[in-house]
């Protein structure tokens, strides 16, 4: 090799050093967050009586173990990428969007309903209006909220936790009211066929769907205008306001993009998974969203393995507690834990080293008062 190529190449070795590390950072909290929870959990299985290596055996088997089971945790990762999306995209101005649960809801049912009233249409336009009503109706309940916090300073975790009681009630109603099919169960007929979202392969289609919008939700934010305002909106949004942003629509269309995507979870449940809405059946999907981001560090990209490791837990529950004699119940305790390294990052660090990890901190809300 020649002298002149060897700068080159030790540029090239450079920068490649200098990705890793940064790979390292950007990773290292979150890695070590599912280290440790995994830890915990298996001392707690441990001291139940259990094996822990029998019982994540089972959970790795009921997870990826064939076909079958890899296609049942990335049908659970599906509304888990969307709601992790609608809460990051919400952190990236500032805001904590705790009422993806209500969206997610209200998207659920809109998309149920336009999926079984609507007949005699062909499943190229069905099926995405379903899948757009149920988006739009989640986008429009989320809009509330920004709007309070846009034009009366009402904070953003008060109102969407009202919403999300509102939210609950109102799907009650119309899947035990005007929407309920008949029989006894309080549920909605189940969609037509041309409003069901299909499998490709035996794997769900809605999972490339909600990567692809993982991907939009990047570029959204990273490479347009709007992404820009937002993410300076959520940096500082006194500064915003002084540079020229409107940071009062900033704010609405954030939240509405937002439950747009946590809309498109539920929707993608009731048309791809559960073939109607039923009460009960989506419980719990728009919170651990909050989970997804944090692990993820609000990246729209990282969403996507955050939501398969939480997906995958879900999925092989029942294997573990088949196999290993396990209550499915320590599942919920190993995200609760991953949960609390995640956002109580500091015993992480210290493990690590400051150093070693990226300083960069989510940052959950804008404060209590108005802006």
């Amino acid at each position: 090799m020649t002298a002149s190529a060897q700068p080159g190449k030790q540029l090239s070795d450079n920068q490649l050093l200098i990705i890793g590390r940064r790979m390292w950072k950007a990773l290292s909290v979150p890695l070590v967050s599912v280290l440790l929870a995994l830890l915990i959990g298996a001392i707690i299985l441990l001291i139940s009586g259990a094996k822990p290596l029998e019982a994540y055996a089972a959970l790795v088997k009921g997870a990826f173990g064939n076909a079958a089971s890899f296609a049942r945790t990335l049908e659970k990762a599906t509304p888990l990428i969307l709601g992790g999306l609608a809460v990051a995209f919400a952190f990236k101005a500032g805001l904590f969007n705790i009422g993806g649960q209500g969206q997610l809801l209200i998207g659920a049912i809109i998309a149920a309903y336009i999926g079984f009233a609507f007949e005699g249409l062909p499943m190229i336009i069905h099926l995405p209006l379903a899948l757009l009503g149920g988006s739009l109706a989640g986008a429009a309940y989320a809009a509330i909220a920004g709007a309070l916090k846009a034009y009366t300073g009402a904070h953003e975790v008060i109102t969407t936790i009202m919403l999300n009681y509102i939210a609950i009630n109102i799907t009650d109603y119309l899947s035990n009211g005007p929407w309920k099919a008949q029989g006894i169960i309080a549920r909605t007929p189940p969609v037509l066929e041309t409003a069901v979202i299909p499998r490709i392969a035996g794997y769900p289609l809605g999972f490339g769907l909600a990567c692809l919008m993982a991907v939009l939700t990047y570029y959204l934010l990273y490479y347009t205008t709007m992404g820009y305002a937002i993410r300076t909106t959520g940096l500082n949004s006194h500064a915003a306001q002084y540079a020229g942003i409107k940071v009062a629509r900033i704010i609405v269309l954030t939240m509405a993009f937002s439950g747009f995507l946590a809309g498109m979870g539920g929707s993608i449940e009731t048309l791809g998974v559960i073939g109607r809405f039923q009460p009960g059946f989506n419980i719990g999907l728009g919170f651990d969203g909050i989970t997804i981001a944090l692990l993820a560090k609000t990246n729209p990209l990282g969403v996507i393995p955050a939501a398969i490791l939480v997906g995958a837990m879900q999925a092989g529950a029942s294997q573990m507690q088949f196999d290993a004699g396990v209550r499915f119940q320590i599942i919920d305790i190993i995200q609760a834990l991953i949960l609390f390294f995640v956002s109580a990052d500091l015993i992480v660090r210290k493990i690590l080293g400051s150093s070693a990890v990226d300083e960069d901190k989510v940052t959950l809300s804008s404060g209590w008062g108005g802006g």
